[in-house]
């Protein structure tokens, strides 16, 4: 989220204009966030959720997505798998969980388990845009603060529909941004942080529409992205003071750009040019018949 605060990422400068960002591959980007979100920095600051409103929201994506223990369960962008452990603990339910990074996704290997949780709860290497799975494999598919930072968010929505059993449900939870510019918040280093390609939450709502879903929910919950803001700028100043009495380094880590991007952020927040939604979509049992 908010916490991909480093000074340079994947050896890109975080001051890249928005003609160099459109010229950065679709793949490099999303290589660059998942090396971040696989990064002590990202767990330094952020903690064991990656995400605005922790697992309180990830039990609200549950509910909304009527998950049982029954429920055989997508997490895409799984991390660490920390959403992926609370969901089996919470609901019961299988779940599978992907990731870009082959850093996380060896860590939440290991830690199923090393917790006994394997043959319910596992994780696999794969890109949102193209999973590795049969179409009507899921009863329902969690994405939380991801969904953004995917370049081509019209196929992942349509790689939801697929996996989707009929009747089954999707669960996203994400930043959303007004349509005017932020250039205060652009460049690669917004892309990290989930707002280089945030969007309205009708927008969101609009593409799992064109890919066959019904949407059933929009909530705002922009107050958990003000809480996890003013968290990441208290860790920020902690870091940057033991930082400084050299108690451990952070490198790479340009603390002054780091505390104005969070700064602008909050701002953001408030002025309401940035906020946080949660929305759960249907997949309908039958498409309804063209005339």
């Amino acid at each position: 989220m908010l916490a991909a605060l480093s000074q340079r990422a994947s050896g890109k400068s975080n001051h890249l204009s928005r003609v160099e960002m459109n010229q950065t591959t679709e793949q490099n980007v999303k290589q660059c966030c998942a090396a971040f979100y696989g990064s002590d920095l990202a767990r330094l600051l952020l903690g064991d959720s990656f995400h605005p409103g922790g697992t309180q929201l990830t039990d609200r994506l549950g509910q909304l997505t009527q998950l049982t223990r029954a429920s055989r369960v997508l997490d895409v962008a799984a991390g660490r798998g920390t959403s992926a452990f609370h969901l089996a603990q919470s609901f019961g339910c299988e779940v599978v969980g992907v990731d870009l990074s082959e850093d996380n996704v060896k860590l939440a290997s290991e830690e199923a388990s090393t917790r006994g949780v394997a043959n319910r709860v596992s994780f696999r290497l794969a890109d949102a845009e193209k999973l590795p799975f049969d179409a009507g494999t899921f009863d329902a598919i969690l994405c939380e603060c991801a969904f953004c930072t995917f370049p081509n968010k019209q196929g992942a929505a349509g790689e939801f529909s697929r996996l989707l059993k009929p009747g089954g449900r999707l669960g996203i939870s994400d930043l959303t941004k007004t349509a005017g510019a932020l250039p205060e918040l652009d460049g690669l280093l917004s892309w990290i942080a989930c707002i280089g390609d945030a969007q309205p939450d009708e927008s969101y709502a609009e593409t799992l529409r064109l890919a066959g879903l019904t949407i059933e929910t929009i909530e705002d919950h922009s107050y958990a992205l003000t809480e996890m803001v003013r968290q990441i700028q208290a860790k920020l100043l902690g870091a940057e003071i033991a930082v400084g009495l050299k108690k451990f380094e952070i490198p790479n880590v340009n603390f002054a750009d780091a505390k104005r991007f969070a700064q602008a952020s909050l701002k953001a927040v408030k002025d309401g040019k940035l906020g946080y939604t949660v929305i759960s979509a249907v997949k309908p049992h039958s498409l309804p018949s063209a005339r």
